[in-house]
């Protein structure tokens, strides 16, 4: 981290989950090393690191600026962001490497819908003053799109269009020690478990949230090895990366109504309904027969925020939220800091 002096921040939230944007393509800050790759899926390894036969993988020099912006005292444990980078192609407009507290992701809804809404507050693509404009990204999962609704100069919404979503598996019994619950595996960028909260005698509400995290990090834990988890392009995309725990409300007149935490990585509570875990609940439910053309799910996170998601042809999802800007930071290391880095609690 000692060749690190400065970092450039743009923050946002979506339905209340935080992303830190930093532009890798723009000079984010003197001593900010490169994303080497020819693909955003390149990039992303590289950033994760590699080791030798039989070694753990070696974090890279980037993942040094990742850690300093998701621990404390510059982040802290619910962070979450993105390293901007060029796309795969001229097809999309630039390319995005997600990240949180424990390392990267493949896909993110809830950033993408921040990205969408960035990339137009501060002109990088150009929009109407009323109406909508896409914004295509490329992800390690593929490339997505973020439509950006305006109206009267201002953004007042974004909805993510995911890469397909596949259910893998249903029913999936998973020992907890709350009790055994069934899993049902959906991918949609990544990787997500579904589980009833009230199968593990659990509601979605904030009291409730130790129990619900300590239960999402046991089913995650418990299905590491299952073959429904693993995508046929590899690695990078397999594994359980969220356990949605949600919890049935009553329907809406235009389908169902649910509420959920997303437990992700080691523990990590999403603060919104979880973009790409709100792309596995609409195969799921698809797949289940409610949810049908012309339909939508409303779904409400933890916080009380809500996404509003819909399912096109060919397993693609829609959903749409909003996502606000929170500020904009330039982060400095003082090489004689003890704590160089940060820290995590």
């Amino acid at each position: 981290m000692s060749a690190v002096r400065t970092v450039r921040t743009t923050d946002y939230h979506t339905a209340g989950e935080p992303f830190r944007i930093v532009d890798l393509t723009d000079g984010a800050g003197s001593g900010v090393p490169p994303a080497p790759g020819d693909t955003v899926a390149e990039r992303c390894a590289t950033a994760i690191g590699t080791g030798g036969s039989g070694t753990a993988p070696r974090p890279s020099a980037l993942d040094d600026v990742r850690r300093l912006l998701v621990q404390e005292p510059r982040g802290h444990a619910g962070m979450y962001g993105g390293f901007v980078v060029p796309p795969d192609d001229d097809g999309a407009h630039f390319g995005v490497l997600f990240w949180h507290k424990d390392g990267y992701s493949t896909a993110c809804g809830h950033g993408t819908m921040a990205l969408g809404a960035w990339a137009v507050d501060t002109g990088r693509v150009p929009a109407p003053h009323d109406g909508d404009v896409q914004v295509r990204i490329d992800v390690p999962s593929g490339r997505v799109a973020a439509t950006v609704h305006r109206d009267g100069g201002r953004t007042t919404g974004v909805t993510f269009r995911n890469v397909p979503a596949r259910v893998a598996a249903r029913k999936v019994p998973v020992a907890t020690s709350l009790g055994l619950a069934e899993a049902d595996i959906a991918h949609a960028g990544a990787c997500y478990a579904s589980v009833a909260a009230r199968d593990l005698g659990l509601e979605v509400t904030r009291a409730a949230l130790p129990g619900l995290v300590r239960a999402g990090r046991e089913i995650r834990a418990a299905l590491a090895a299952h073959p429904a988890t693993w995508h046929p392009d590899g690695p990078l995309l397999s594994g359980v990366y969220g356990v949605v725990l949600y919890e049935e409300l009553p329907d809406t007149p235009f389908g169902p109504h649910q509420r959920n935490v997303t437990v992700f990585a080691d523990g990590q509570t999403d603060r919104s309904p979880c973009g790409s875990g709100t792309s596995a609940r609409l195969a799921l439910l698809a797949r289940d027969g409610r949810l049908g053309e012309g339909q939508d799910l409303l779904h409400e996170s933890v916080t009380g925020t809500v996404f509003t998601g819909r399912i096109l042809d060919g397993g693609i999802t829609e959903v749409t939220g909003t996502a606000y800007r929170t500020g904009e930071h330039t982060f400095t290391v003082d090489p004689y800091d003890a704590l160089g880095a940060g820290f995590l609690l």
